[in-house]
């Protein structure tokens, strides 16, 4: 428990956008606290933890990330539920596999230094409001709240703010000492019995090969947990996990509806998997979280400095609406069928739509020919 004090803001969660929001406000001399339930950065986080070259590119708070942190990605190798298979890569594209524990706490020690206290073990529970901010009871005042507390977030719930309806549900295992081919790719099956609405993957991390699957939850289909042994069957000619216990295990509701609504009040604003900040198709955050977290911080460092109007009004309205990636969504919901990506994977209408899924337009298939190839070829 921390002591009572006055500060400018608190974040509660330190996540990928709770860290970024709270660096941010720091560096602007703004006295900030994050309520972090857990009693580390790291611990039992739910995100296999891929960050897209983009971010790299336009994110300077992942500047001088730890070399052994991160493993370079060049392309992706997508599974038709026969197995057979096509590479795609883009031209300077990549994605960097990390250890994600290890990552979040170099982001929290970039906060503290920034000048952010993290109260780790210390849950947000309620808050009164006042004239000029907000009574949180032994933990002081605070002028302006930030949730970034994840999918289920407590922050919405207090405040009466949307809250995330619509979700896919994520299994994952990591291993060590079990050889992938092609380690150099991200590999994702898509098949509807397994994976309803989303797909399976393998990815060579960093130190360990991890393997998921997940999708929507629905009566009558297999558990999680069912479908994960079957996806390890499925996947044994191209790497065999069926007899390797897994170092780690992780599990978590992914948010897939879009933007909550709404998603802020006054001096009050969500962030990150509270907001909805995640891409209905790809269920990929981290960009957007980081993204959208710095720009928070500076938004309401700016209102409370007297420059600006309460960003809860303002700035929200450049969170993204993907309306484009819910339309997607939607259809892989509605229509997605094994039979189709059996005969199709190879034609140009899939490649375009991939291109667009993984490598935002720039996508190609990598090689002269571009066929599709049998589920042992490498």
């Amino acid at each position: 428990m921390i002591s009572p004090a006055t500060i400018d803001c608190a974040v509660v969660g330190a996540s990928f956008a709770g860290l970024a929001c709270a660096t941010a406000l720091a560096r602007t001399g703004m006295r900030v606290t994050v309520l972090e339930r857990k009693a580390d950065a790291g611990e039992k986080l739910h995100t296999t933890g891929i960050i897209v070259k983009d971010a790299i590119d336009q994110i300077a708070l992942l500047d001088g990330l730890p070399a052994p942190l991160v493993r370079r990605i060049d392309g992706v190798r997508l599974y038709a539920p026969n197995l057979r298979h096509v590479d795609l890569a883009a031209p300077g594209y990549y994605f960097l596999a990390t250890d994600t524990p290890n990552v979040m706490r170099w982001l929290a020690q970039r906060a503290e230094e920034a000048g952010a206290r993290i109260a780790y073990r210390t849950p947000f529970g309620s808050a009164m409001r006042t004239q000029g901010g907000f009574e949180l009871g032994d933990l002081g005042t605070a002028r302006y709240i930030v949730g970034a507390d994840g999918p289920s977030s407590r922050v919405a719930r207090v405040f009466e703010l949307g809250e995330n309806r619509e979700f896919l549900f994520g299994v994952e295992h990591e291993y060590t000492g079990v050889d992938l081919r092609e380690p150099s790719r991200l590999h994702c099956f898509i098949d509807r019995r397994l994976a309803r609405g989303y797909i399976g993957w393998i990815v060579a991390g960093v130190g360990v090969v991890q393997v998921g699957i997940a999708g929507r939850l629905r009566r009558g289909l297999m558990t999680a947990t069912e479908a994960m042994g079957a996806f390890i069957e499925k996947i044994a000619s191209i790497a065999d996990f069926r007899h390797a216990t897994p170092v780690s295990v992780r599990a978590g509701m992914i948010p897939c509806g879009g933007i909550v609504s709404p998603v802020a009040a006054r001096r009050v604003m969500l962030v990150g998997d509270a907001a909805g900040m995640v891409s209905p198709v790809t269920a990929g955050g981290i960009h957007t979280a980081l993204k959208h977290g710095l720009a928070s911080g500076h938004a309401i460092a700016d209102f409370l400095n007297g420059k600006s109007d309460d960003p809860s009004e303002t700035f929200v309205k450049s969170y993204p609406t993907f309306r484009t990636k819910r339309l997607l969504r939607f259809l892989f919901d509605h229509f997605q069928s094994d039979l189709a990506f059996n005969l199709l994977l190879g034609t140009a209408p899939v490649r375009a739509a991939a291109s667009v899924v993984y490598f935002h337009h720039k996508g190609v298939f990598k090689g002269p020919r571009a066929q599709a190839s049998g589920p042992r070829a490498v």
